[in-house]
């Protein structure tokens, strides 16, 4: 298989979150795809297969399991298939979770994908105090204006809201404790966010059942935080916020979420080829 290196959502030299991404993966088997991703080591690459008239069916391999929906993969899939083959556009991908809509337009140098995601929801966080120290936080340290929850927009993330930056930007979690928790409640990943503004929130993203400590950028989180904020009544009054990912790693990353209307969210952001080997 021919496999391509992106990073997704990158706003700065550097920045991005890797994603593996093979464009034509006919024929080959959930095993070999999982050897690939766990030999690439990237939180998730993606995997095509043409369907025809801008169509492609996709499936998404952590190291360690195969993932029903991966934004950031997403992105990286868009833009390589804009760069290799059709150029801007609409596309649409099958996933596990049903189809995704992406449009691929002309940005600078390179191409900007949005996607919308299928419909989101929203529902009651359970085992609160266990995650709380899983992650070593006491209820003092969530925002007490902020409510906490499990959002879904193609797979499921428990909402933590930190009160302070500072407290965000500290984490440290019981890894195998978190990843036997996440699989029994069918986790994707544990989103732990800072909200500086109506429009603007910081986020890290736990993706112990991926095999990775910490998601540098989470597209599938982002659209199900933009439901959720959402269902909530916390969205600006445009229904736009931007997420911001990444900076604790040293790997900044720009997720832009517009939750406004009724159906999918839309997420939007770059991506950029890297070389094999980084």
């Amino acid at each position: 298989m021919d496999i391509l290196r992106y990073r997704a959502f990158d706003i700065d030299a550097g920045g991005g979150n890797p994603a593996g991404v093979v464009l034509d993966s006919t024929g080959a088997t959930a095993d070999q795809m999982l050897v690939v991703a766990a030999e690439l080591g990237y939180s998730e690459t993606a995997f095509l297969v043409p369907a025809g008239d801008r169509r492609h069916q996709i499936r998404y391999f952590s190291p360690q399991a195969e993932v029903d929906f991966c934004g950031h993969a997403t992105m990286a899939a868009s833009v390589a298939l804009a760069e290799a083959e059709c150029g801007a556009g609409q596309l649409q991908f099958e996933t596990n979770v049903g189809p995704i809509e992406i449009f691929v337009a002309e940005s600078g140098s390179g191409f900007k994908a949005t996607l919308t995601s299928i419909e989101p929801s929203t529902a009651e966080l359970e085992h609160l105090s266990q995650l709380l120290n899983l992650f070593g936080w006491a209820e003092g340290d969530l925002d007490p204006d902020l409510p906490v929850g499990v959002a879904f927009a193609g797979i499921w993330h428990p909402i933590l809201w930190a009160g302070s930056r500072e407290r965000l930007a500290d984490l440290d979690y019981d890894f195998d404790g978190l990843k036997a928790l996440m699989l029994a409640q069918g986790w994707g990943t544990v989103s732990l966010l800072y909200r500086e503004s109506p429009n603007l929130i910081h986020s890290r993203n736990a993706f112990a059942v991926g095999g990775v400590v910490e998601d540098p950028a989470t597209g599938a989180a982002a659209a199900a935080l933009g439901g959720f904020l959402r269902d909530h009544q916390l969205l600006p009054l445009d229904g736009r916020f931007e997420v911001r990912q990444g900076e604790d790693l040293g790997v900044p990353c720009l997720l832009e979420v517009d939750a406004s209307g009724h159906g999918g969210v839309r997420v939007s952001g770059t991506a950029v080829k890297i070389a094999p080997g980084r």
